[in-house]
């Protein structure tokens, strides 16, 4: 299968590449720059130079495919519009699929996340069949501003595309991981001198590997049916505190319960507080069941104890 795959550089695309690579399929990588056409050509990937501002281009790459998978995101946005912004516009994106798409059958796998339906902030577990509700209701946050991305790919289900969004864990660890919520923690509890956790640490998040996000998001292009949600989801709920202990314990800090009225700016978290704070326990057995997909990498806790996180020095 010839797929196009954008941020093929990042950290899930970097693994997603690789994956599709050696299960024999071809890849052409979306490059903006001639360091990331470098790294594409580096992974095994041909390279097509573009942006994710040029919907005329996407249109065409996806055309000329026989399969999308979509990871990238307009960062550059995050600096005047937050996360909103960058939401907004990934719309127009998947529109511009949906059009290339559109009565072929062909398959277009986009990234989501297991937080943004919403489910972790209403008590109870989220599945695979809970749809992405509306960004502006009670429960709105950050996670959930990509609720309109994801609805805008399921809805192309109805136009002959076999869309499908892949909802990635909280927590996608692995050795490459730089810039994601563990080495953000990490850092600090190092600034700190402690490792926080908020209240008794009880509520749950999901993590996964990211070599296993990859082979989920293979399966999904190979053979998910339209319309569906995917859990890239290994750990369904650790609670908060455990992370906290298990961070504490590698770096020779104590965990220590921030209270909840010393979590809000410029309190322990900062801008995090309104996140830590909430539960996103998940399940993934419609994933496993549907797709065949065994999560076989190490999970959180035990990629924790593999000490990558904290190397000496």
């Amino acid at each position: 299968m010839r797929v196009f795959v954008t941020g093929g550089t990042g950290h899930s695309g970097s693994y997603i590449v690789p994956e599709l690579i050696a299960a024999g399929h071809e890849v052409t990588g979306l490059a903006r720059s001639d360091t990331a056409a470098a790294a594409l050509s580096a992974l095994g990937a041909k390279v097509r130079r573009g942006d994710l501002g040029d919907l005329d281009g996407l249109k065409e790459a996806a055309a000329d495919s026989d399969g999308v998978i979509h990871v990238a995101h307009r960062q550059d946005l995050l600096f005047f519009g937050g996360i909103h912004a960058v939401a907004a516009a990934e719309v127009p994106i998947m529109l511009a699929y949906g059009e290339a798409l559109a009565g072929t059958g062909k398959p277009l796998v986009a990234a989501g996340s297991i937080g943004s339906p919403g489910q972790g902030f209403l008590g109870r577990t989220a599945t695979e069949e809970d749809p992405a509700l509306p960004s502006g209701d009670e429960h709105k946050g950050t996670l959930r501003a990509r609720n309109v991305v994801e609805t805008t790919v399921i809805g192309l289900a109805e136009q002959g595309v076999r869309s499908s969004v892949v909802r990635i864990a909280n927590i996608a660890h692995s050795t490459t991981d730089r810039a994601g919520f563990l080495p953000t923690l990490i850092a600090l509890a190092k600034e700190k001198g402690f490792i926080g956790y908020p209240g008794d640490g009880a509520n749950l998040w999901n993590a996964v590997h990211i070599r296993d996000v990859a082979s989920l998001f293979r399966l999904a292009l190979e053979k998910g049916p339209a319309g569906k949600y995917w859990h890239a989801v290994d750990d369904g709920g650790i609670p908060f505190r455990e992370i906290a202990e298990a961070i504490g314990s590698r770096l020779g800090v104590p965990a220590v319960s921030v209270p909840v009225d010393e979590l809000v700016l410029p309190g322990y978290f900062g801008f995090l507080a309104n996140i830590v704070t909430q539960s996103y326990p998940a399940s993934n057995l419609v994933t496993r069941r549907t797709l065949g997909w065994e999560p076989a990498q190490p999970r959180l806790l035990a990629d924790l104890d593999n000490g990558h996180y904290f190397p000496a020095g």
